[in-house]
């Protein structure tokens, strides 16, 4: 699931590296740690269910931006895998298991989004239980373990690979000049071990076709498949609120006091999730944008024996740990109870930011949480 490249850089593309990698580890390091102590301080935040999502992402892709970018970081500027062939294994176990982890919890929020916005309250209070959340929460956690640490440490990952690789070797015997070993799994195989000619060890995953498609199914292809579907009917509702929201608008609003709660309930309502389904339309693309190419390669690269090139995979690795840090910006700071939130913890508590009690007088209370969507990607 994951390549390595065994080209070696320049001084001044390592430094161009080195800035780069730096800036989107520490950017998902402070986003994803301010969007869980966000969610700790504020009382508010901790009503609204999708917010529990919200954390176990944030804490998933603190992991990655933690465990697993910076020994990638390592390896790849300084062209060499130090740490031995036992914890090449466990990174990369590491590595497959939380950004799958981080893939199924972006699913859980669609799906959960689904339910507040597509579907009436009462439906939505009975599917999102605090059981079923927790569930969920749990399965975003175990699936992913039994495509990471389960086959990659018994090696069923790369079962037929040593095969082939001798059968490569046996007809270089025979037709030496014919084939080319930088395009061949012989050679990414030998520098899973060892490079002889840079003197340099790789951590280079190489996975079988059985493996590729298996893990890439579960990781992103399933996943990415209820995320469309469930952003579709989103999408479309959204387009029939913003109907009816002009409807409202074009026959105006009543002057008698008590019926004007109920319209305004009903607007504040709808315009907040037509807001919703613009930001999901901007979440599922830099999703699709992020790790698309990377599981398109998964699965080809072992149909056409290994002949990616180490940078390109590269590349479409780290765009997919780039998702890691855009997430808490995506999920969170286009909040605005997240944005308000931030700005307290920034400020030290600056009273300026606080929740203005004066929100209760034009917005009834109870539209803070219908379908749980008012705080939520608004």
């Amino acid at each position: 699931m994951q390549g390595s490249s065994s080209e070696g850089f320049g001084v001044a593309e390592k430094i161009v590296l080195l800035t780069f990698i730096s800036a989107v580890i520490l950017m998902a390091i402070l986003g994803n740690l301010l969007v869980m102590v966000a969610v700790c301080r504020d009382r508010q935040l901790r009503k609204i269910k999708t917010n529990y999502f919200i954390v176990s992402l944030a804490f998933a892709d603190l992991l990655v931006s933690v465990l697993v970018m910076p020994f990638g970081a390592i390896e790849l500027v300084q062209d060499n895998w130090i740490y031995g062939e036992m914890f090449c294994l466990v990174r990369t176990s590491l590595d497959v298991l939380l950004t799958t982890a981080s893939i199924l919890h972006l699913c859980c929020i669609s799906l959960d989004r689904y339910y507040a916005i597509c579907c009436q309250p009462l439906v939505y209070r009975n599917k999102m239980t605090p059981l079923r959340i927790a569930v969920m929460l749990g399965g975003c956690w175990v699936i992913p373990t039994f495509i990471s640490f389960l086959p990659i440490m018994q090696g069923w990952n790369s079962i037929g690979i040593i095969d082939l690789a001798a059968d490569i070797r046996e007809e270089l015997n025979f037709f030496p000049s014919s084939l080319s070993l930088s395009f061949l799994p012989l050679s990414q195989i030998q520098q899973r071990q060892f490079n002889k000619a840079s003197n340099s060890t790789y951590c280079i995953f190489m996975v079988n076709k059985p493996y590729a498609i298996t893990c890439s199914v579960v990781a992103f292809y399933i996943p990415f498949l209820l995320m469309v579907l469930a952003y579709y009917r989103i999408y479309i509702t959204a387009r029939e609120h913003a109907r009816q929201i002009r409807v409202l608008q074009r026959a105006g609003a009543p002057t008698d006091g008590r019926q004007h709660h109920p319209d305004q309930h009903s607007t504040h309502r709808m315009k907040t999730e037509t807001k919703a389904a613009k930001t999901l339309c901007i979440i599922m693309g830099c999703f699709c944008l992020c790790w698309a190419p990377f599981f398109i390669t998964n699965i080809v690269d072992p149909f056409i024996n290994y002949t990616v090139p180490g940078k390109l995979w590269t590349a479409f690795l780290w765009l997919g740990y780039i998702n890691s840090g855009l997430n808490p910006f995506l999920y969170a700071f286009l909040n605005k109870s997240f944005r308000r939130a931030f700005l307290i913890i920034l400020c030290c508590g600056d009273e300026r930011y606080r929740r203005p009690s004066i929100l209760g007088q034009t917005v009834p209370c109870s539209t803070t949480t219908i379908n749980g969507s008012t705080h939520v990607l608004r």
